[in-house]
């Protein structure tokens, strides 16, 4: 594997945790990651409380847009290293065949999105956000240039049970 990884985040929706994620991974990768984010079923807006939760933590959110995973199925899309979906559908969904067969890993995190009321949303976003910081921040440590894909894929996998 080369020495700067691109990583998709995938939800149904791309509005909220994928976002989260995305950004995350960006932000913490320091260049060590090109991250981006998409959903099956794109609702075409971010979530206001996602962008709201990344600035309180001073993660950089420019460019946060709600966008479908076919953009990165076809040419000139990006090779992706890693795909990591963060709900449920995503996870169980027949996804596209993914150009490079990244390795993919489930990193379900309870949606925060539809949380009442907005104070215990902001609450669910924090929760979501925590928990993303923490399984990024525990792969990122890992030494991925010289693992393999099965090992990186046992290894996110061992994050997420982990949580």
């Amino acid at each position: 594997m080369s020495k700067s990884f691109k990583v998709l985040v995938l939800c149904t929706g791309n509005s909220a945790r994928s976002i989260l994620g995305e950004m995350l991974f960006k932000h913490l990768g320091r260049g060590r990651v090109e991250a981006y984010s998409a959903g099956s079923k794109p609702g075409g807006v971010v979530n206001p409380v996602a962008i709201e939760t990344l600035q309180k933590h001073g993660v950089p959110c420019e460019g946060a847009r709600s966008k479908s995973w076919d953009e990165f199925a076809v040419p000139p899309a990006p090779t992706i290293d890693f795909i990591f979906t963060v709900c449920g559908n995503a996870a169980q969904e027949t996804c596209p065949v993914w150009p490079g067969h990244p390795t993919t890993a489930h990193w379900g995190i309870p949606d925060p999105a539809h949380v009442e009321p907005m104070s215990a949303r902001r609450e669910a976003f924090e929760k979501a956000y925590q928990s993303l910081k923490q399984r990024i921040e525990a792969f990122l440590a890992l030494p991925l240039e010289s693992m393999s894909r099965d090992e990186a894929l046992a290894a996110a996998r061992r994050i997420h049970a982990g949580d």
